[in-house]
């Protein structure tokens, strides 16, 4: 069940109009470096900005490289949590604003956010879990990549923002992300003054999950992602796709949602399994497939 939410995101980005090159490493800079980093070991895949000298802003390339990035192998089994960091004091600025000049004109613009669009709906769709790991500034798209994240681990120093109102691009598609991360009244004030919150507001106001120490920071989201890869991964798929349906839903469709997947979730062997060993007094043994066992 929960693949197929990963297949129709896939179904939704072949569809699109946009002629968006594939491969992560067919965008460089300098002819030379990635754009993107990709790297996975024990069912974790690390995803790394790798643009600092143009503060990872996410021009087209760079979303075309993390979309690659995210969607390579995404229906392995081996793939159990995606981690989103960067290199440099900047998570990502946010659009590169010298694409967004009339000299590239409207059609350009329109790829881009389009392109934007696709990869924070990614993120969410795909059935592993998306944790961001900042350590830096995270501005205007830079700032919705974070909120559209399951989990985002940041350390002490960095700050947030959405600042495009100050340079008369009032941040309206970061304003989805963070607008559902944040209450509505924090996230106006964000909008309407560019003001930077910290990492401590940003805990205290639901962008982010964890604040730590810049030493820990490592340490702490990798400790996050082992526990995840513990759990038995179609119940973590089941359970993603569900807690975002039920974010849309009103509170009585919400209720009716998570009733169905509760019982749908105690079909699955693994759902069985767990319920058996907590009883036993054991360590569950998952078997990771999405097998039923009974109807």
């Amino acid at each position: 069940m929960a693949r197929n939410i990963l297949c129709r995101a896939g179904d939704l980005l072949q569809l699109n109009k946009l002629t968006l090159l594939t491969g992560a490493r067919l965008c460089t800079q300098a002819k030379t470096e990635p754009l993107t980093l990709r790297q996975q070991n024990n069912g974790i895949r690390r995803i790394i900005l790798n643009n600092p000298r143009k503060r990872n802003a996410l021009s087209l390339s760079m979303l075309q490289s993390l979309r690659n990035d995210i969607l390579i192998d995404a229906n392995s089994d081996e793939l159990r949590v995606i981690i989103i960091s960067a290199n440099g004091p900047v998570f990502s600025s946010g659009h590169d604003l010298k694409e967004l000049t009339s000299l590239q004109g409207r059609e350009y613009h329109t790829q881009v956010f389009l392109a934007c669009s696709e990869v924070m709906t990614l993120i969410q769709d795909i059935p592993v879990p998306v944790i961001a790991m900042v350590n830096g500034v995270a501005t205007a798209a830079g700032c919705q990549l974070v909120a559209s994240c399951d989990i985002a681990i940041v350390t002490e120093k960095s700050t947030f923002a959405t600042p495009g109102v100050n340079v008369g691009l009032f941040c309206s598609t970061p304003a989805v992300a963070i607008g559902r991360a944040v209450p509505r009244k924090v996230a106006m004030e964000m909008l309407f003054t560019g003001t930077p919150i910290s990492a401590r507001d940003a805990l205290l106001h639901g962008l982010v999950s964890k604040v730590v120490p810049e030493e820990r920071l490592e340490e702490e989201t990798l400790a996050v992602a082992q526990r995840i890869c513990q759990a038995s991964q179609p119940v973590v798929a089941l359970g993603k796709a569900t807690f975002h349906r039920q974010m849309a839903q009103g509170r009585d469709a919400a209720y009716a949602t998570a009733s169905k997947v509760m019982v749908d979730n105690l079909a699955l062997r693994d759902g069985q399994e767990g319920i058996r060993a907590f009883i036993e007094k054991r360590k569950p043994v998952w078997n990771h497939a999405a097998e039923k066992a009974h109807e």
